[in-house]
């Protein structure tokens, strides 16, 4: 039995023909901008954000509160249009010691991040974010926590309008 190989015409190309310049080609660089809608749950959490309040949204039918607001309820798929201001603590639900930051460089003392329940949410809601004025070695799931917000004339409505979570010292 043979077999027929197929021969293509042409003539293949190699990287020193771009050098050289024998290969009429052109180079062109992207353009990516974009713009990215925060829809109207989220968008409502921002600007309370930048009002200094965390923002849930409730379900009537589930009668859950979540946070980050929703429009939808997840659970029963009703809509979930009522939005309710929440207290800026809650309790460490989890949290890791972060030795490298979010652009991979290594750092001797850890961040800190912990997933918080926040209170006036239904249990298990919450938002993850970073703990400060704390030990690393006193770090531990059920510590109470309140936001550190910035200052309210430099606030910009972003999840980073809160510093960070202090612990919170029960007397």
């Amino acid at each position: 039995m043979t077999s027929k190989i197929k021969v293509f015409p042409g003539t293949p190309l190699r990287e020193v023909d771009f050098k050289e310049g024998k290969i009429l080609y052109r180079h062109d660089e992207m353009n990516g901008q974009y713009a990215w809608d925060t829809g109207i749950g989220i968008g409502s959490y921002l600007a309370a954000l930048k009002e200094g309040v965390l923002l849930g949204s409730y379900c009537r039918s589930c009668r859950r509160t979540v946070v980050p607001p929703r429009t939808v309820c997840e659970w029963c798929f009703r809509p979930m249009n009522s939005y309710i201001p929440l207290k800026d603590t809650g309790t460490v639900n989890t949290f890791s010691l972060c030795y490298i930051t979010w652009d991979l460089k290594r750092i001797k003392e850890p961040e800190i991040s912990a997933v918080i329940e926040i209170d006036g949410a239904s249990p298990l809601h919450g938002i993850m974010h970073k703990l400060g004025e704390v030990d690393p070695e006193d770090v531990h799931i059920g510590m109470r926590v309140q936001a550190v917000w910035k200052p309210a004339d430099e606030r910009e409505g972003a999840i980073t309008d809160i510093l960070y979570f202090k612990p919170i010292k029960e007397g």
